[in-house]
């Protein structure tokens, strides 16, 4: 059987175990060859390479100049490669964006890929970790409200799922956008992600509320909502917050429940309040009564499953 695909991702390709690093060499990652790329389509991407400048090559570092502005340099021969490689970046992230891409992940520390904290070297030779990759630049650029992470953050349990959740989020946004919106449409899509945006920010859950409440000229509300939408699935969660909207699910079946299963509920709820379980814990008990009694409007939340179940990354939550 085939591997479904879901979601379609760009990646530095020496993480998928292409050799094209600067050595020749790759830095595979685990996690997303195995677990993740169950869910993904890769799209793999080398700046360097594609840029012509071969594998293996000189080492590249980024370098700042008498006058401020941040140079890519090769360590030993002192060349300057910053025209080459921003105009190719520049030209590769307009591509990327006819690409279908839910997100991209980069790799940490590379003077074309890394998107934080990337060593800067003065002309002592002194490096500071505050620059940014030209590619990753590029990309931000180009395409922000894409979901973009490194894989080094990515070994973060509480960064790896938030990062999983808004690229599935950004799929289903765009998976209506794309289609030509109606106001009743983008209500609807609304509608079932309530409960996470509440998890995320409750200002904003209210603002987007607001905002498609007023049903004004669809494609304007489109796209200022999918704007803010993303801009409030980019504040972290907290456990605050996720057991604020667990009450609040509990508030659509208490009618419904006996004292037992109430109890079970609320007995859930508080052993994550006091991190005591994880996530998925609760969320399977308001599932299940969920499921049993029929509630609809908790079923259609997203919130319950904004991912796949099987990457198991609300267990370590």
């Amino acid at each position: 059987m085939s591997k479904p695909t879901t979601v379609r991702l760009g990646v530095s390709a020496c993480l998928l175990g292409e050799h094209v690093r600067f050595d020749g060499g790759h830095k595979r990652d685990p996690f997303l060859t195995e677990s993740l790329g169950r869910f993904v389509e890769w799209v793999p991407v080398c700046p360097e390479e594609e840029a012509g400048f071969g594998t293996p090559r000189e080492a590249m570092r980024l370098v700042r100049a008498a006058d401020s502005e941040v140079r890519l340099r090769t360590v030993r021969s002192q060349r300057d490669l910053t025209g080459e490689l921003r105009a190719h970046s520049v030209a590769r992230a307009c591509a990327l964006a006819a690409a279908d891409l839910d997100g991209f992940v980069l790799k940490k520390d590379s003077p074309s890929c890394g998107l934080t904290r990337v060593k800067v070297y003065d002309p002592n030779g002194v490096a500071t970790r505050s620059g940014r990759g030209l590619f990753a630049d590029a990309l931000c650029t180009r395409l922000p409200l894409l979901p973009v992470e490194e894989e080094g953050r990515l070994h973060d349990p509480a960064i790896r799922e938030h990062f999983i959740e808004r690229v599935f989020a950004y799929r289903r946004l765009r998976g209506v956008l794309v289609r030509g919106v109606h106001v009743s449409e983008l209500v609807r899509f609304h509608t079932r992600h309530k409960l996470q945006l509440l998890a995320h920010s409750p200002t904003m859950y209210a603002e987007l509320g607001r905002m498609v409440a007023r049903g004004r000229d669809a494609a304007a509300l489109a796209s200022e909502y999918g704007n803010r939408f993303m801009a409030a699935l980019a504040v972290p969660t907290t456990r605050g917050r996720h057991s604020n909207v667990l009450q609040h699910m509990a508030g659509y079946l208490r009618e419904l429940l006996s004292r037992e299963a109430r109890n079970d509920v609320a007995n859930a709820i508080s052993e994550y309040q006091n991190a005591l379980v994880p996530l998925v814990t609760p969320l399977r008990v308001i599932a299940h009564y969920t499921t049993v009694h029929q509630v609809r409007y908790l079923a259609e939340q997203v919130y319950l499953e904004p991912y796949p179940k099987e990457l198991m990354l609300r267990n370590h939550a």
